[in-house]
């Protein structure tokens, strides 16, 4: 007999989804996918507004990566309007994302799967949180949440605000920095990269010793993917601007091309059973699913471009190879790119460039402006058309989550046959594939502008009928 698992939903990820199970009447897994449940749409909301308005209302898609939507939305502006921001306005733009950066990523490694990492994944679910975190690694705990608001406080000082920036406007950035906010910023970006250093072992360690623990996540949660990521004209990675280049599941260059192209080779569609679209790379009339994030920029890239994470790199290529598909390594690639984030805000910092005119004049013609940042989780591409008078008659936006979609759903069929099928323990089924998504540190309100609670609930049925179910509270 049939029986559909639910997960519903999926607990500390950001926004609202369940899990779906299907087991065929021989016990094995006949389908699997992660289902998002709601949606805002605000690519229809962005139409008929003022372009200029563009990077202050798309941060509020999400507040977990708002920063990420306000740069891409300014770098879309200046393309729209054929103007080049001046180079103190870059690398102010920069410095707060490298500022959010390191707040997503200590987020991400700490709060959202730290309970995992620390616990292990076969800890009570009524511990397994950030709270027991704290309790079992204080010093830790302490570390981490400091390093994770000194990323916010760089983020609020650049850009205005913590969670939704509103300095960055089209043509450049709205305030010049003064020897004050300089100060303020060297002692915080010193503080995070030691912070980090301090960090970056013992999150290694942990990790590695859950993947002794649970080795089928290292040997079968693999899939092969191209890789998307941004890269500068020499190959270093590029989080603010650049080239986005793809490589194929051997590593090789198959293609590289400027944003404004990526819908020659970008191609979304619709999932008949979630409302959050997927997109596949498109070469030579063959569909490629593929990967963005953290793991995808390391496979894409030739080096970081600093010091410590290029050193940090070099090991992990040489543990692991490169391009890398393990999903559960995930969390060290992200934990490189922090070392990155704090090495290169100081470096910023550094350079006499930052101190000179922020802003030039900006008009729109009419036309289109695309512009992306690396966020996060993986490429973020903002696309307006713009009449005119400056305002945006249709838009469109390709989120990380919604690029990754298909490996999440080949993970989730992969933990469950791992974890789950021929099992008869109900955690082991909450626990592996939970983890195994919150790998791709998914954001839902990003891909399908979701929201919701976060209750868990497992249902079983057979025959069409409920036959069991599996609580948890939050």
């Amino acid at each position: 007999m049939n029986r559909i698992i639910t997960i519903d939903p999926v607990t500390r990820i950001e926004g609202h989804a369940r899990v779906f199970l299907k087991i065929g009447s021989d016990g094995g897994l006949e389908s699997a996918g992660l289902v998002v449940n709601e949606l805002r749409g605000f690519e229809r909301i962005l139409t008929g507004m003022d372009a200029d308005r563009m990077p202050l209302i798309t941060a509020r898609i999400c507040g977990v990566c708002p920063t990420a939507h306000h740069l891409a939305a300014t770098n879309a502006l200046d393309n729209a309007a054929g103007v080049e921001p001046p180079p103190a306005a870059k690398l102010l733009r920069e410095l707060m994302y490298m500022g959010h950066l390191i707040h997503s990523h200590c987020l991400s490694l700490f709060v959202l799967q730290g309970p995992d990492l620390v616990l292990g994944l076969d800890a009570d679910p009524a511990i397994r949180n950030v709270v027991g975190v704290v309790q079992a690694v204080p010093e830790i705990a302490k570390k981490a949440l400091e390093c994770r608001s000194i990323g916010q406080k760089i983020n609020e000082l650049v850009g205005g605000r913590g969670t939704h920036p509103v300095t960055s406007v089209a043509g450049g950035i709205a305030f010049v920095l003064d020897g004050e906010k300089e100060r303020q910023l060297k002692e915080w970006t010193d503080r995070a990269l030691l912070l980090v250093r301090e960090l970056a072992p013992v999150v290694k360690e942990l990790l590695m010793k859950q993947l002794d623990t649970h080795p089928a996540m290292l040997a079968d949660w693999v899939v092969p993917a191209w890789s998307l990521g941004t890269v500068q004209p020499d190959g270093t990675t590029a989080l603010t601007g650049g080239e986005l280049r793809a490589v194929d599941a051997d590593g090789n260059n198959l293609l590289q091309f400027p944003v404004r192209d990526y819908h020659q080779y970008l191609s979304e569609s619709v999932v008949e059973w979630s409302y959050m679209k997927q997109v596949a790379i498109v070469r030579d009339g063959e569909r490629h699913d593929y990967r963005v994030g953290p793991m995808a920029r390391l496979n894409v890239i030739d080096r970081y471009g600093t010091e410590e994470a290029d050193r940090e790199r070099e090991l992990f290529v040489s543990q692991f190879s490169r391009p890398c598909h393990a999903n559960a390594l995930q969390p060290y690639a992200r934990l490189i790119e922090l070392l990155y984030a704090a090495e290169r805000a100081r470096e910023i910092l550094a350079d006499p460039a930052i101190h000179g005119e922020t802003r030039v004049p900006v008009r729109f013609p009419g036309g289109r402006g695309v512009g992306h940042v690396e966020a996060p989780r993986g490429t973020l591409v903002h696309d307006y058309e713009i009449d005119e008078n400056g305002v945006v008659r249709a838009a469109n936006l390709i989120v990380a989550t919604q690029q990754n979609y298909s490996l999440i759903n080949r993970m989730v069929a992969q933990a469950a046959t791992s974890h789950v099928i021929n099992r008869p323990d109900d955690q082991a089924l909450l626990n592996a594939v939970e983890f195994g998504i919150r790998c791709y540190d998914p954001c839902l309100s990003c891909a399908t502008h979701a929201f919701g609670t976060m209750p868990l609930e497992i249902v079983v049925t057979r025959n069409g009928e409920p036959e069991q179910r599996i609580r948890r509270g939050c």
